[in-house]
């Protein structure tokens, strides 16, 4: 008897004059069995998809919100920017007020002139490439929010209160003011308008007894 050795299979029998192909055609049907477990195997990978597209997801959410909250970052920056650069013009003009005050009354009183002139009129240009626009005009209604009125008057020529003097012209960057306009104001006098509306219920009672007086004569004469 020929004893096995324990652990071993036994190979096929193949004839000496086939090749290794042959047996391994012979062990094809074998090996090309399904395995039992395919199908669990599916269902697992269609799990870890549907986590790795929800991460996903989840990732993209928090890289948008991170963006957005970027973009704001940067637009307040900017904001609060352009905001500090306003303020530090705004203070850096107050303090030269005084110089193109002392300016304009030179160039009132006709001693703007020489070098003097020329320094002055640079200054004045620099100021305005800065922002500074002056305003207030005699003539103009009085506006509490950018006029000061320092003197106070009546006119019988006026139906408002106006500003009659510009003491000192008012200053505004963009529409921030940083020095309203002191001027002297004048108010139309109180009895005015009463005495013009007496006047014009006068004119308006004339013209009525005129026009009854002509309806009783038969109308005007014919010439």
């Amino acid at each position: 008897m020929t004893e096995e050795t324990p652990g071993f299979e036994e190979k096929p029998d193949v004839p000496s004059g086939a090749t290794p192909d042959d047996a391994e055609s012979k062990a094809a049907p074998q090996e090309g069995a399904a395995p039992a477990g395919d199908g669990s195997a599916d269902a697992g990978l269609v799990a870890q998809l549907d986590q790795v597209r929800t991460a996903l997801g989840e990732r993209t959410a928090d890289l948008q919100r991170l963006q957005a909250e970027y973009q704001n970052y940067r637009r307040r920056v900017e904001r609060d920017r352009i905001a500090v650069k306003e303020i530090a013009i705004a203070n850096l003009l107050t303090e030269l007020l005084p110089v193109l005050d002392d300016i304009g009354r030179a160039r009132e009183h006709g001693e703007l002139v020489g070098g003097f002139k020329s320094v002055a009129e640079s200054l004045e240009t620099v100021a305005a490439k800065m922002g500074l626009q002056q305003f207030g005009k005699e003539g103009e209604p009085f506006d509490p929010t950018i006029h000061e009125a320092l003197m106070h008057s009546y006119a019988p020529d006026v139906t408002e209160t106006t500003c009659v003097a510009i003491l000192q012209p008012g200053y505004r960057i963009g529409e921030r003011t940083i020095r309203p306009a002191r001027v002297a104001v004048a108010e139309p006098q109180p009895g005015a308008q009463t005495v013009k509306a007496e006047g014009a219920e006068e004119n308006t009672e004339a013209k009525q007894a005129d026009s009854a007086d002509d309806k009783e004569n038969g109308g005007p004469e014919e010439g």
